[in-house]
């Protein structure tokens, strides 16, 4: 410490002063000697007025007052008396005399008194109360923590866990917090005042009890138990009129404590000796109870402290209802995405499937399995780039577009260019809403994977929008990942053309369709996923390989895909298709009629629709013969569906005429149109098919 100036000795005014300033200051002055013993106090001061002078002087300050952390404080105290250092505006906490119960804050600043030659002389210590600084302070903290941790998941349980965790011990050393069951579910929340039979959830709870878990705490109700409150207690009465109530004692001649025995029991085992409780509420709907137990505080609840019970549970009720409004969408979301996805996948001789969507509710993702024509099915997995209601809606306008393409037969890479073009147009539409409206700010965007797998061929034609993946596991337990040509989202500026590849699938092969990659399934060494399927996956239900895929994907590190489709291919029975080669002359239309005729009568098709197929191969045959070149060849396919096809070298496009009543020609199209229930044209690089297909034969 510096050296000061020698100054006069304190006599006459100087002591006068002196003596004033210990007896006038509402700051507490001691003067410690270097035993930390009082030898002067002033009587002023808020925390002496129940403490005679002649109690202090002579004696220690831990020995007087009632400190909390005496140990701490006095450590502190003699660090400033070895070092000089002085101490300045610490907080400490204790008890006044007479008054265990109650714990009060003050600010000490502690410095060394030296004579001028340095000796020490001892301490100075000034101290001034702040117990309302220092409580409105701790209130700020809680309210800050509130704000901070509560809310940060829309999940209700999840709030109510975080707002118990915030308020014990900061508050209470018992906190129970119960829910209307029906907001948990997303439902709106009942009107005030709350009818008698509602039941409530008990949502969370929380103990500051040494020694036990929350689960050995002493409980009315446990953890889920889902019941209407009895009454009149101060809890229904809080839920009936929107209003807090504080009992300052939790005695035994309550009335109130009859009325519900549970919790008298609790709050008796608890050793709860003062309660206050609140209701979660939002516009005038009652979403539920807060309700707070001190058992080792000693103070009871104050106005101060249901002004912040009410603040914490505004915040509360705010968070807890965002909840509820994200799990009625939610909710919504998923059974609207339901609604829109077949019931089931569409069964085939040579095919099975099974999806498997990654969430199965988030409301974006879809599959589908599509019939085509000549046997085939069309593939798709896809995801719309987000969650809730707005994407669901997405995906069904996409999944209905994917459906009519698809009628038309084009590949996948023009179906994926037609269905960009929907995309983009419904991100443009976005686009226009007012500014102010959420949707104007997000992009829409989609992931999409296409295949055309042909059973006959044993052909598989892919193309994808995003980074699409298929994994083929074959029959001898070798896998090869195929590489898809990746392509921009659905609904993105980039105009980069979609690109398709086809390969091989030979028969009983495993395929993996998804919109996304599959780092899981593509590992190596021991861990290897897609190995362990590959030996596993014959013989054994796609449902039960699919429940593989998902536990292979769950453990991944990397974000997994959100659309995978599993396919299983098997051999087309031989005996249900008949092709045959035609020479392109005009004697051909008889010898067609003949082969179809024979084979349809061993297939039993009754004589009505065997009749109308030898009509259509008429048609069809005489148009190729006419107005298409060779070569010609004939097939018919006895599936789902039963189907004629005509192909030939040409790619001209046949057209629908409606004759006149005059005119000798123009009607082949028309009676095939008649008789079948579905026709159309598919091109391909030798020329086109033109189809038919009518109900199926019976069996």
């Amino acid at each position: 410490m510096a050296q000061s100036e020698p100054t006069a000795p304190l006599d006459g005014p100087g002591a006068a002063m002196l003596d004033a300033l210990f007896s006038q200051s509402l700051v507490g002055l001691h003067l410690l000697d270097t035993d930390l013993r009082v030898v002067r106090v002033n009587t002023a001061t808020p925390a002496m007025r129940d403490v005679p002078v002649e109690d202090v002087v002579g004696h220690r300050v831990d020995e007087v007052y009632g400190l909390l952390d005496a140990d701490e404080v006095m450590a502190l105290v003699r660090g400033v008396l070895d070092s000089g250092v002085p101490l300045v505006a610490h907080i400490v906490r204790a008890h006044r005399r007479g008054d265990p119960d109650h714990q009060y804050f003050h600010e000490i600043s502690v410095f060394r008194l030296e004579t001028p030659s340095g000796d020490v002389l001892g301490l100075a210590v000034a101290v001034v109360e702040v117990t309302e600084r220092e409580e409105s302070r701790a209130r700020e903290v809680v309210l800050e923590m509130t704000r901070e941790h509560v809310g940060r998941t829309l999940d209700v349980l999840e709030t109510c866990q975080e707002l118990v965790d915030v308020l014990v011990p900061r508050v209470a050393d018992i906190a129970v917090v119960e829910v209307v069951d029906a907001v948990l579910r997303g439902d709106h929340p009942p009107l005030a005042p709350l009818p008698r039979d509602v039941p409530l959830r008990r949502a969370a709870f929380r103990s500051a009890a040494g020694g036990c878990t929350d689960a050995d705490a002493p409980q009315a109700h446990p953890l889920g138990d889902v019941r209407a409150l009895p009454g009149p207690t101060p809890y229904t009465q809080a839920l009936s009129d929107l209003r807090p109530r504080a009992v300052a004692s939790l005695d035994e001649d309550l009335p109130w404590l009859a009325a519900d025995p549970a919790r008298a029991r609790a709050i008796r085992a608890a050793g709860a000796h003062t309660l206050i409780t609140a209701p979660l509420t939002v516009r005038d709907t009652v979403l539920g109870l807060i309700s707070l137990y001190r058992t080792r505080q000693g103070e009871p609840y104050d106005e101060d402290d249901v002004s912040l019970l009410l603040q914490v549970a505004d915040h509360t009720a705010l968070s807890i209802d965002n909840a509820r409004r994200y799990t009625r969408e939610h909710t919504i979301a998923a059974t609207v995405q339901r609604q829109l996805l077949p019931r089931r996948p569409s069964s085939h001789p040579a095919l099975e499937t099974t999806p498997l969507l990654l969430p199965p509710d988030s409301g974006g993702q879809w599959y589908d399995t599509i019939p085509l024509s000549g046997a085939r099915t069309g593939l798709a997995v896809g995801g719309v780039v987000g969650r809730g209601l707005h994407a669901a809606a997405v995906m069904g306008q996409l999944r209905t577009v994917v459906r009519s393409l698809a009628a038309f037969d084009v590949e996948p890479d023009e179906l994926l260019a037609r269905l960009n073009d929907t995309a983009t147009f419904l991100a443009a539409e976005r686009a226009t809403l007012p500014t102010a409206d959420p949707l104007h700010r997000q992009a829409l965007a989609a992931r999409f994977a296409y295949a055309v797998y042909d059973p006959l061929t044993l052909t598989c034609t892919v193309a994808g929008a995003g980074s699409p993946s298929l994994v083929v596991v074959h029959a001898d337990g070798s896998t090869e990942v195929r590489n898809v040509p990746a392509g921009s989202l659905l609904g993105s500026e980039d105009k980069t053309p979609f690109a398709a590849t086809a390969f091989t699938v030979p028969e009983d092969s495993l395929l993996i369709l998804s919109d996304t990659p599959l780092p899981a399934l593509v590992a190596s060494g021991d861990a290897d996923a897609l190995r362990r399927l590959a030996e596993q996956h014959r013989g054994r239900p796609l449902e039960d390989l699919r429940d593989d895929v998902l536990y292979a994907l769950a453990g991944s590190a990397e974000p997994g895909p959100t659309a995978l489709l599993l396919v299983r291919t098997h051999p087309f029975p031989a005996d249900r298709v008949g092709v045959w080669q035609l020479p392109d002359t005009p004697t051909v239309v008889a010898t067609a009629r003949r082969l179809v005729r024979d084979r349809l009568a061993d297939w039993g098709v009754e004589r009505e629709t065997a009749h109308d197929t030898e009509l259509i191969v008429s048609e069809l045959v005489t148009n190729a013969v006419r107005y298409g070149s060779p070569p010609l060849e004939l097939r018919v396919i006895n599936d789902r569906a039963l189907t004629c096809e005509v192909r030939d070298g040409s790619a001209s496009t046949p057209r629908l005429r409606h004759a006149s009543v005059a005119d000798e020609g123009g009607r082949g199209l028309f009676i095939v149109a008649q008789l079948a229930q579905a026709w159309g044209t598919r091109y391909t690089p030798e020329g086109k098919i033109i189809w038919t297909e009518q109900n199926p034969p019976p069996g």
